[in-house]
């Protein structure tokens, strides 16, 4: 009896270990993740001695990955979207915009070498809704985004290091860079009368007024895609376009990890275009080809030459400095969103995701509307709400 028991024993284990292997994971070809939720938060106030008001926030996101990996081939997508609006207890401005972004993001990588891929990727970004200052006065609230004004465009082709499914770092020193400021013609109707002292985003050089002032060239003035190509009764003409286009290098790195109920997703994307925009300004004085008088526009060397070609006399031209919109090599762009979720029970989660931009030649005004200068811009949202982990 005590025999059978013995070869029995062994036949278990035998057994045991044929199930563990068949009940392995298979690695799949294809991989999803990722996470959608709601997150609220809300303030309430009665008698607060240190000031506030009530409000309450409400914030729906989504990021999703698709990965595809098999042989040496490799195909790696995420889209990360996020809304969010917010409640306010006060006079004026009660409903704001919190968040607004989207997303999208996909690289195709064939393994020359383990862990190397050439890759070619491509990524687009922009938002959903109007943006704005709110003021709080009851005036006009300026308009300062829309969707497609701005986005950013990236096509690139570059070597992708991937160690594993978690982490890359993808370079490409041959990166385009299509930036839009488009606004569509009912928007600029609607929002280009705002009065100029509540206009809050025009870079001062522009001396637009509350009669000719207009929502879509002061979006190209922002976003700076604009050009100056002749001269006016005051100096450049500027031609103005809805596009701009760049050739330069990009970095990027990601993280994508799961450790249990604890998710972390992160990405950094640096660029910087091949360019010198850095043009010399001067003081031109010269006479009209048809008329002895003379006119004194700020100029740089291309347009005086083309005064010259069109049969008008040079005076004077006295050097003044240089424009500057700090576009050239060296000089980085950065985009760096950083998403952490942690789930407390089948449905409830804390998340914590933050965004910091940073972009050459985008003027930020200050919060009394003066100043615009290059700013660090920076979002972050922690919420407690429903959400499905994947």
């Amino acid at each position: 009896m005590k025999f059978k028991y013995l070869t029995l024993i062994p036949c278990l284990l035998l057994a045991s270990l044929i199930w563990a292997e068949d009940a392995t994971p298979v690695k799949k070809d294809w991989q999803w993740s990722g996470i959608v939720g709601l997150n609220a938060t809300a303030t309430g106030m009665v008698n607060w001695a240190a000031g506030g008001k009530n409000n309450v926030t409400g914030v729906a996101f989504g990021k999703v990955r698709l990965l595809y990996d098999k042989d040496n081939l490799s195909w790696d997508s995420n889209l990360d979207v996020e809304y969010g609006m917010s409640y306010v207890d006060q006079t004026y401005d009660k409903v704001q915009k919190a968040s607004d972004h989207l997303k999208f993001d996909s690289k195709f990588g064939w393994a020359f070498q383990k862990q190397w891929y050439l890759t070619v990727q491509a990524g687009f970004q922009t938002q959903f809704d109007l943006g704005r200052t709110y003021l709080g006065t009851g005036a006009p609230n300026p308009v300062i985004s829309n969707i497609l004004a701005p986005s950013y465009t990236d096509i690139s082709v570059g070597i992708d290091w991937k160690p594993n499914s978690i982490f890359s770092v993808y370079l490409s020193p041959v990166a385009g860079r299509i930036t839009t400021a488009w606004v569509s013609n009912s928007v600029n109707e609607r929002f280009k009368d705002f009065n100029r002292e509540t206009d809050m985003f025009v870079n001062q050089i522009t001396k637009s007024t509350a009669d000719d002032y207009d929502l879509r060239e002061a979006m190209q003035e922002k976003y700076g895609v604009w050009r100056y190509t002749d001269i006016g009764d005051n100096g450049y003409s500027k031609d103005y376009s809805n596009v701009k286009a760049e050739l330069g290098l990009t970095l990027k790195g990601t993280v994508n990890y799961t450790y249990k109920d604890l998710k972390v997703m992160t990405g950094l994307t640096l660029y910087t275009p091949y360019a010198w925009d850095k043009t010399k300004l001067y003081d031109v004085v010269y006479t009209d080809a048809e008329s002895t008088m003379q006119t004194r526009i700020f100029s740089d060397p291309q347009i005086a030459k083309l005064l010259t070609k069109k049969g008008n006399t040079i005076l004077s031209q006295d050097y003044l400095g240089y424009r500057d919109n700090n576009r050239r090599f060296g000089n980085f762009d950065v985009d760096w969103t950083v998403t952490l979720s942690y789930q407390l029970l089948k449905c409830l989660n804390v998340t914590l995701s933050t965004d910091l931009k940073y972009v050459n030649g985008l003027k930020i005004a200050d919060k009394d509307g003066n100043n615009p200068v290059e700013r660090v811009q920076f979002l972050a949202n922690l919420g407690l709400g429903v959400s499905y982990a994947f």
